[in-house]
């Protein structure tokens, strides 16, 4: 009799877990522009949004996308809505990073976007040796299924500033802290930096009460698919390492984690791959 009892406990544990699995995707989606000639995003918006559906995809942090891009993805993936402004105003002018959900399985209750700079109020500031206006846009949801609630950052790092890169992780922190406080938290993003860089080593500082930690490290099942996360639309990924990240804190189960390397025809739905994490929370 305790061994039937024992069987129908981890039945009903398993049944909960499939119920309760989140899939969180982190996607740089390369910004639109007719330079990229068959890689333009006219010719990829449709695999891209097959990709994220395909997946089921629930919370879904984009980078790199301008505002028309916006308005083709809100209109491809019809359960979801997005949070997020234009880095460059803080409405829709210039790049978002911007949070994509689905809205049959979270509920967004809070948002709102901080610059990554010394005046992370103020709308298009950049500070140290960023290249370019950098922003992190987060949410705090409700899930439908579980009631429970966590919140979502989503952002992109510079691309050329070292210091910046250092400086937006430590401000990352310190915001991830002063706006979720113990509540969990999915961190999505292109941190334009490999695990041994310095911003990586930052984040997942464990000296550091405030670190978080890497979904691939904690996945209970081997990372699926390429290591490198950046294809720079060539025939595979440019390096074995990732930029492309999806971090943690808080009380997360990991089931599975991959990297998304899907080809049409040879080409790819971006210059970056898609990342992937089944989560419990």
């Amino acid at each position: 009799m305790r061994k039937i009892i024992v069987f129908l406990l981890i039945i009903a544990v398993s049944e909960v877990s499939a119920q309760s699995k989140l899939h969180v995707m982190t996607f740089n989606i390369r910004l639109n522009v007719a330079s990229d000639s068959l890689n333009a995003w006219p010719y990829r918006k449709d695999k891209l949004a097959s990709q994220v559906l395909f997946h089921k995809a629930e919370l879904l942090g984009v980078q790199e996308a301008l505002h028309d891009q916006m308005m083709d993805l809100e209109e491809s993936l019809p359960q979801f809505k997005f949070v997020g402004v234009g880095r460059e105003d803080g409405k829709t002018k210039g790049e978002y990073s911007a949070i994509f959900y689905d809205t049959t399985r979270l509920q967004a209750l809070q948002s709102n976007t901080f610059w990554l700079s010394l005046t992370p109020e103020l709308p298009g500031s950049k500070s140290w040796d960023a290249a370019i206006t950098r922003i992190v846009t987060w949410a705090k949801f409700k899930d439908r299924k579980t009631k429970k609630i966590f919140y979502a950052f989503n952002t992109h790092f510079d691309h050329i500033g070292k210091l910046a890169r250092k400086e937006s992780a430590l401000l990352l922190l310190q915001k991830v802290k002063e706006i979720a406080g113990n509540t969990p938290v999915v961190i999505t993003g292109d941190f334009n930096a490999k695990p041994t860089d310095e911003p990586i080593q930052v984040i997942m500082d464990k000296n550091n009460p405030l670190h978080v930690l890497d979904s691939k490290e904690l996945s209970v099942t081997p990372h699926y698919g390429p290591t490198g996360t950046f294809n720079g639309f060539r025939s595979k990924e440019t390096d074995g390492q990732p930029i492309d990240y999806i971090f943690l804190k808080g009380k997360w189960k990991v089931l599975s984690h991959a990297t998304i390397s899907q080809t049409w025809e040879g080409r790819f739905a971006s210059d970056h791959f898609s990342v992937l994490a089944e989560l419990v929370l």
